[in-house]
């Protein structure tokens, strides 16, 4: 049987990994990606047209090489590079699939600075930071989030909206809407959706600028306020919950998912997108992961599995949850239906 020798290499790459974040941010930052997709491809012709040290531009361009980012297209002594297919899709700024913006989200505010002290959270089994953490009422990281991070949120929006298209009347609450995507889209499929966008009033004049911008300020009406305790109104026949319920312990779910019961129409469902763990919680890696996120950023939050997700939704007076993967997306659909 074939034995494999201890190796370190993982440590010291964990060690390092920051760098990697690094190499990336300023890639971003110079528009590297983009001037390759426009055609400049030596060390040379970046430098040149982004304004950078040639010499830098080499030893950057070969690292993002080895880490999967580009392609080495002619060696030294006049090496060339190209953007790999998820470069090109994800990272060229004249993509409209570009997710450069999202980096200003996870690398600002409260997301990183939880990790800073994350030792202390593992000790006490809460964040580090101060008051209720990144769940505060009306914390700026999440303005910053309605601005950055649209873009990695418009497939799961366009596939609720999908799901959704037929449904008429559709009288749509959308909590916590920060960016409002998951509103726009669905108000695009379906001129007959009306939507209320709900958030923090820090929030909401990013998402009513979304809206304009969309030309769909006719289909959306605007609630400030925390869902714990603002008058909900209603009826709706449909209530989404995007990112939002694992910022809290199950108790306070179902709190939160008995008021919304309550702003409900007959028959109605709720569409919750989350990071569902398997019950093994360790798979699928991105998925299980999300519960350190939670650990580092928050007091009580965690990834959950769809049991006790469906535990959650059951107490709250829905009998039925359905869960689905999201074509394009890490993350999972919870469609759950009221009695």
């Amino acid at each position: 049987m074939e034995s494999t020798a201890p190796n370190p290499g993982l440590i010291f790459d964990t060690l390092i990994s920051y760098q990697k974040a690094a190499a990336l941010n300023a890639a971003l930052d110079v528009s590297l990606f983009t001037s390759i997709a426009r055609g400049h491809t030596t060390p040379e012709a970046i430098a040149a047209h982004t304004h950078t040290s040639p010499r830098a531009v080499r030893i950057l361009c070969d690292y993002l090489t080895i880490h999967g980012f580009l392609i080495k297209t002619a060696m030294p002594p006049s090496p060339a590079y190209a953007l790999t297919q998820d470069a090109a899709i994800f990272l060229d700024e004249h993509s409209p699939a570009y997710l450069g913006s999202i980096r200003l989200f996870l690398h600002g505010g409260d997301i990183k600075d939880a990790f800073n002290n994350f030792t202390e959270a593992v000790r006490t089994g809460r964040t580090a930071l101060p008051g209720q953490g990144s769940v505060d009422f009306d914390d700026p990281v999440w303005q910053s989030f309605a601005r950055a991070m649209m873009p990695m949120m418009m497939p799961p929006a366009q596939f609720i909206a999908g799901q959704l298209a037929a449904l008429n009347p559709c009288r749509v609450l959308d909590v916590a809407a920060s960016h409002g995507a998951f509103g726009i889209s669905i108000a695009r499929a379906n001129p007959a959706a009306s939507i209320t966008a709900m958030d923090f009033p820090g929030v909401l004049p990013v998402t009513r600028e979304h809206v304009g911008v969309a030309g769909l300020n006719a289909q959306f009406s605007f609630l400030p306020g925390d869902v714990f305790t603002a008058d909900l109104e209603g009826p709706y026949d449909v209530a989404l919950l995007t990112n939002l319920l694992h910022h809290f312990s199950p108790e306070k779910n179902i709190t939160m998912l008995r008021r919304i019961r309550e702003s409900l129409a007959p028959g109605a469902r709720v569409m919750t997108l989350e990071f569902v763990p398997n019950a093994d919680r360790i798979s699928p890696p991105m998925s299980a992961a999300f519960s350190l996120v939670m650990l580092g950023s928050t007091v009580e939050g965690d990834a959950y599995t769809f049991a006790e997700f469906d535990e959650m939704f059951q107490a709250a007076g829905f009998p039925r949850s359905e869960i689905a993967g999201v074509p394009n997306s890490v993350q999972q659909l919870i469609t759950s239906y009221a009695a």
